[in-house]
This record gives structure tokens, sequence and C-alpha cells, in this order.
């Protein structure tokens, strides 16, 4: 027989879970920031409207190069 608070799982004893462990894990933390990361680069984050639109090349020199 396991001491209190604790049970047997295969012939181990193991210890019972408790109200606080039903938070969240850092598993789930770190796969959440994985699946916001994922997004961003899938889909990105909509921040970046003006980086779509290609930007018109203006001469660095204002007279033309003639040979």
């Amino acid at each position: 027989m396991p001491p209190e608070g604790y049970h047997v799982v295969r012939r181990h004893i193991r210890r019972n879970p408790r109200p606080q462990g039903k938070k969240m894990s850092g598993w789930m933390i770190a796969g959440l920031i994985a699946g916001i990361w994922l997004w961003g680069q899938v889909f990105g984050f909509g921040g970046e409207e003006a980086a779509g639109r290609p930007v018109s090349p203006r001469p660095a020199a204002s007279t033309p190069a003639t040979r």
C-alpha cells in the first residue's frame, strides 16, 4: 500500500496530481510560442504593408552617365 498522497502505477509509486499542477506546463508555453512564431512566418502579423510595395529606385547622381 503506497503512503498518503501517492498511488501505484505499473509497480511504481507516483505522487498524486495537485490542483496547482493543472496550470500551464512548460511544454504548453513552448508550444504556444512556437505556434505564434510559425503563424508569423507563414501569414505575417500585418505590420509590413509597406514592405510589399516596390520602391522606385532613385539615381545617386543627378547627371546621366555618358561615354
